[in-house]
């Protein structure tokens, strides 16, 4: 499915001569965290959030408050993960599309867009999910790639799931194989593994050679 399929219209901007009681009307009947405005010409102003509205004066023109819209979109061609980002980053649930003329086209709906990144591979598929930290400066995902491929592994997607200065962690999705050989190569390649959804038979390998060891030197 194409993300522009999900392109919603069912709710028309309200326009900045309203009056700020149809604003919040709007957010008492629906459960959006935004409502998009539109100037008389029909042109996209941005958008008010549920927790500024409610602060309005009710006998007031929307005008009035326009210092208070949020200048937020995406575009009708902006790819999917990028428009994920914008929810993100303005914390919102619906997210105004334009086109390239910046006309108002509908929105998206938070809930369909993470519907359609479920159906990625990245989580569709069967594999197991292994999170790796190295330096900052040290790793590289040809090298992340490199590992999991000289071990038959199928790398079905891998991001960067936390920084600082000094350490970055990668989250990966691997099929085709189980992870301990996998796991064992990033160890010899200086990777820590902050967490595999499989068993980790090195750690097993070493707690049980550790016990054979006590009980040696016990007798």
């Amino acid at each position: 499915m194409k993300l522009s399929e999900l392109i919603i219209n069912d709710i028309t901007p309200l326009s900045n001569q309203s009056e700020t009681s149809d604003l919040k009307q709007l957010f008492n009947q629906l459960t959006y965290s935004h409502i998009p405005v539109k100037n008389e010409n029909g042109a996209y102003l941005g958008c008010f959030s549920d927790t500024d509205a409610h602060c309005f004066d009710s006998e007031k023109a929307i005008e009035t408050y326009l210092y208070a819209l949020e200048d937020f979109y995406v575009r009708s061609n902006t790819l999917w993960l990028d428009v994920l980002e914008a929810f993100a980053v303005n914390s919102a649930n619906i997210m105004p599309v334009l086109n390239e003329q910046n006309e108002y086209l509908g929105y998206y709906e938070l809930n369909d867009v993470i519907s359609l990144f479920s159906e990625s591979p990245f989580f569709s598929e069967a594999g197991g999910i292994l999170v790796v930290e190295k330096g900052v400066n040290d790793y590289s995902f040809s090298e992340i790639s490199q590992i999991v491929e000289s071990n038959d592994g199928k790398l079905l997607g891998a991001f960067v799931s936390k920084m600082n200065t000094d350490l970055v962690q990668v989250t990966l999705k691997i099929g085709n194989t189980g992870l301990n050989e996998i796991i064992q190569t990033f160890r010899r390649y200086s990777y820590n593994i902050v967490s595999g959804h499989e068993e980790d038979g090195y750690i097993e390998t070493l707690k049980e050679r550790s016990d054979y060891l006590n009980k040696y030197l016990n007798m």
